[in-house]
């Protein structure tokens, strides 16, 4: 019989401000009320964005990054980021004029501790130059993949290979 293994998270230090994992609010600790509204927010950035969140979202969508796509405000946790990369674990955040930075720094300090890295771009690099405002995304998306890749690997030395999954046969193929 082989052993199982089971997820386990880390239990957050008393200096950690990230929320904790509850059977509430889609796994944070947040009421439906509050997460539906969050998401209201988010549906009504995306339909009325910035001048430099439309230059970057015109850049993404001209780039071919396969299955490393970014979406625009997506709600993680109660943070709305400007774009997001789950498969990475990337998010870049658009600094805005008269931004509260003390807020930012601690919704990146709550995502980081549940493993996603945010990158923060001023919104006036990307509206002078996007090509500029691309070169830390790639060398960040660059760095991230490496992370993930040897992380898999280390795991694969250590447990094996992730048996490949078989397609329960077609009624057709059945006869």
């Amino acid at each position: 019989m082989t052993e199982r293994k089971t997820l386990q998270i880390r239990t957050p230090s008393p200096g950690d401000a990230a929320p904790a994992l509850k059977k509430k609010g889609r796994g944070w600790e947040i009421s439906e009320k509050r997460l539906d509204k969050i998401h209201e927010h988010a549906r009504h950035l995306r339909r009325h964005a910035t001048p430099a969140h439309k230059a970057l979202a015109a850049r993404f969508a001209k780039e071919d990054f396969g299955k490393f796509k970014f979406t625009r405000h997506t709600v993680v946790g109660s943070a709305i980021l400007d774009f997001v990369s789950h498969p990475l674990g990337l998010a870049v955040a658009i600094d805005e004029e008269g931004q509260n930075d003390t807020l930012a720094k601690r919704r990146d300090k709550s995502l980081a501790a549940v493993g996603m890295e945010v990158l923060r771009l001023p919104a006036a690099t990307i509206l002078d130059d996007v090509e500029a405002a691309m070169q830390p995304i790639f060398a960040a998306m660059n760095a991230r993949y490496r992370d993930k890749e040897s992380a898999r690997r280390e795991h694969q030395s250590k447990y094996g290979p992730t048996p490949r999954r078989t397609r329960p046969a077609r009624r057709d193929d059945r006869k």
